[in-house]
């Protein structure tokens, strides 16, 4: 687990440094760096994602897998108002075309994440569930 830490924080570190083009999404994603992945069909898009306190992580799928890091924790609200923490430093890793998100940030923390898609090329990167 420490060495997966190091190797994303090393990854994040060098796409914020070496970084083309930086782009900004309405859910707070600054993308740090995309590429191809070498011998597939699939690129590998590296970002940090904020989503604050009252607002809510729709709902989504990936045509890919998308592993996170926690690097600033919040509290989740689900739908059913259950409430979970996201704890700083966790990390999970979500399947190809499985929805996730759906929940709302709650208390008085930002929720902060780094994130590596490695996703079908072309395809969007998010795309609400069917």
């Amino acid at each position: 687990m420490f060495i997966m830490t190091k190797w994303i924080a090393a990854i994040a570190a060098a796409g914020a440094l070496i970084c083309v083009a930086h782009a900004q999404d309405s859910a707070g994603r600054k993308e740090l760096k995309r590429s191809d992945l070498t011998g597939t069909n699939m690129e590998v898009v590296v970002s940090v994602s904020e989503t604050k306190p009252g607002e809510t992580l729709a709902r989504h799928l990936h045509h890919g897998e998308e592993a996170l890091y926690v690097l600033e924790g919040a509290t989740a609200e689900l739908p059913d108002g259950k409430q979970i923490s996201l704890a700083t430093g966790s990390a999970n890793i979500n399947v190809r075309e499985v929805a996730h998100g759906g929940f709302k940030i709650v208390g008085d923390k930002t929720l902060k994440l780094l994130t590596v898609h490695v996703v079908d090329k072309g395809k969007p990167l998010y795309e609400t569930p069917k």
